[in-house]
């Protein structure tokens, strides 16, 4: 079970963080859309533009499926700053329509996604294995083997 304070950080951040493992062993960080649904996280691939067929966030989590979510808050007032990272296992669902209730999470944070044929397009699905969270008034929170 999560804190309420971590629920609220995660429904209330709209972008973040996802770090992959790239082939030359140096890490590679993009800013993602995600949801959390059934105990992980999950981004998609989506309709937005990008460059080449295949994305190095994809290619990597094929190569090595270790990979670092950062959800973070920042504020000028720095009594309200918050983060939260998730080390886990990630895998690449080909089709989005393997996940059905990944998409349906999605789609209710990002009304963008409705528009988007997500359901031919992959997933990234996070499995959290540890997390670290911190905001000024809980310190460093460490948790192993979660399930979240």
């Amino acid at each position: 079970m999560l804190d309420p304070w971590l629920v609220h950080l995660i429904e209330s951040t709209r972008i973040a963080h996802l770090g992959t493992i790239a082939g030359d062993g140096r890490p590679n960080l993009v800013p993602v859309c995600f949801a959390y649904t059934d105990g992980g996280f999950v981004t998609a691939i989506d309709e937005k533009p990008k460059r080449g067929s295949v994305l190095a966030r994809v290619r990597n989590v094929e190569r090595d499926p270790r990979v670092t979510l950062l959800i973070d808050r920042y504020d000028e007032d720095w009594r309200d700053l918050a983060w939260l990272r998730v080390e886990g296992i990630a895998e690449v669902l080909q089709r989005g329509d393997s996940f059905p209730g990944a998409l349906g999470a999605l789609r209710a944070r990002y009304p963008q996604y409705e528009t988007m044929a997500l359901e031919a397009l992959p997933l990234i699905r996070i499995t959290p294995e540890r997390t670290v969270s911190w905001r000024p008034s809980e310190g460093i929170t460490t948790t192993r083997g979660v399930n979240l």
